[in-house]
């Protein structure tokens, strides 16, 4: 792990931060420290300057869906073809891109040499045959996460992909989210002192299933809920939460442990409805991880926890443990930053922040927005519109970004080997057949 910065958050650290957070957001931040954006920088978007890439979208349900009325609000793509082996999605499709030509069978739109790159929004199990598939007919490839179902699947993908001279990008949205951007500035910068502890869950009150015409299409529509075609809460939802502890530690696990069981949801799915897991770092860290979907009161987040505070990542809020009386001049700089203005006397005695325990936090970005976490399409500001234009950009310009598949498949082999922890009852050792190269982990 990098060596964190001892820092004062009330004096030197919180002072650069708040002078630097001013310039900070998709387009100013620092590209050295999160290198996965150089497609955003203006000297990017102007190579592309007028040109469109030629997409073609496959997988058009809630998800593609989704993708698709994004992808109507940008300027660099031209959608041209549609492919769904379930024909009630994809005249939805259809309605959306009313030009685009339409495909049952993707091996077909392979053959199309016009078509220049592939939105896959399919179900998990297809990510990886899709993917190779795509990355070996010359196209460049959005894939949502996570990478694959099994462990050898993941790794065919990332080797296809460095074979392939081709641009990958996996559906990993926090990276692009301004408010989560910022707070990794302060994690990395030790504002927030040394990472003691990681805490994420993601809670939801449903029973996950999509109403059939026929019970011949229940595994085709519910295909999350079965253990052949998809990794369950694991690959659905942890596979996000697990990135961002990996972000903040820049380290991956090295022990995995947990369980999970199906507690209310008895209905004959497969994968589990909670699932409790720990993720041991080699300094010592957990990352506590848990989910369920009988239960919403918690909602969904991810805490970094430092020695000096503690970040809440989906809130956009950041705490300290501890604050000593600061000057007059970071009252004022605090409540012009937040837009809390007081009537205070500024010649009076010096602000007193409350502590951790009974302050509502400071907000890392105003403008940012935030997500209960219920929706399983995807939520407005959460970074997957900036992900989508960037991934544009760069099957123009067929410049891939810095470390971006492989924070995707960290965590998406860490979901897996959670799950693998889980069914057998023990502790799982990363394996080193499984481990990559990148910069910030290795």
């Amino acid at each position: 792990m990098k060596s964190l910065t001892n820092i004062n958050p009330i004096d030197t650290g919180r002072r650069d931060f708040i002078k630097h957070a001013g310039t900070l957001g998709t387009a100013g931040v620092l590209f050295s420290t999160f290198p996965w954006l150089q497609s955003c920088k203006e000297e990017e978007k102007m190579k592309v300057d007028k040109q469109k890439v030629k997409l073609a979208i496959i997988g058009t349900g809630s998800r593609g869906q989704y993708h698709m009325n994004n992808l109507l609000k940008m300027d660099h793509v031209e959608v041209v073809a549609l492919c769904d082996n379930y024909a009630p999605n994809l005249s939805i499709a259809s309605a959306i891109f009313p030009h685009a030509r339409t495909f049952d069978d993707y091996h077909k739109l392979l053959e199309c040499k016009d078509i220049q790159a592939v939105l896959i929004a399919a179900p998990l199990f297809a990510h990886a045959p899709l993917t190779i598939d795509a990355l070996a007919a010359g196209k460049h490839v959005f894939c949502e996460k996570s990478m694959a179902l099994t462990l050898d699947d993941c790794l065919a993908m990332y080797r296809a992909y460095k074979n392939s001279g081709k641009v990958l990008y996996i559906g990993q949205q926090r990276l692009f989210d301004t408010k989560y951007l910022k707070a990794m500035e302060m994690i990395h910068k030790g504002v927030l002192g040394d990472v003691c502890g990681v805490r994420s869950y993601w809670f939801r009150n449903n029973d996950w299933k999509r109403p059939v015409t026929s019970p011949d299409l229940e595994k085709q529509i519910n295909w999350r809920l079965y253990k052949d075609l998809s990794g369950g809460l694991m690959t659905e939802l942890a596979t996000h939460q697990l990135q961002v502890g990996n972000w903040a530690m820049q380290m991956i696990p090295d022990k995995i442990m947990g369980t999970g069981s199906i507690v209310h949801w008895k209905d004959e799915r497969e994968v589990y409805d909670n699932v409790s897991l720990i993720y041991s770092y080699a300094n010592g860290v957990t990352m506590n991880y848990e989910s369920l979907i009988s239960n919403k009161f918690n909602g969904l987040e991810e805490q970094i926890l430092g020695t000096k505070g503690t970040v809440e990542l989906e809130k956009g809020r950041y705490y300290f443990d501890e604050a000593e009386p600061a000057p007059g001049i970071m009252q004022l700089i605090n409540q012009i930053e937040h837009k809390v203005l007081d009537d205070v006397a500024f010649a009076g005695p010096s602000w007193v922040p409350e502590t951790a325990n009974v302050n509502k936090g400071f907000l890392i970005d105003e403008n940012a927005s935030t997500t209960s976490g219920s929706s399983s399409v995807g939520a407005v500001g959460d970074g997957s519109f900036e992900l989508l234009e960037a991934f544009c950009t760069s099957a123009i310009t067929g410049e891939n970004a810095p470390n971006l598949v492989e924070e995707a498949y960290y965590s998406s082999v860490l979901a897996l080997l959670g799950l693998q922890a889980i069914e057998e009852q023990r502790v799982i050792t990363f394996p080193d057949a499984y481990k990559i190269p990148y910069l910030n982990f290795m």
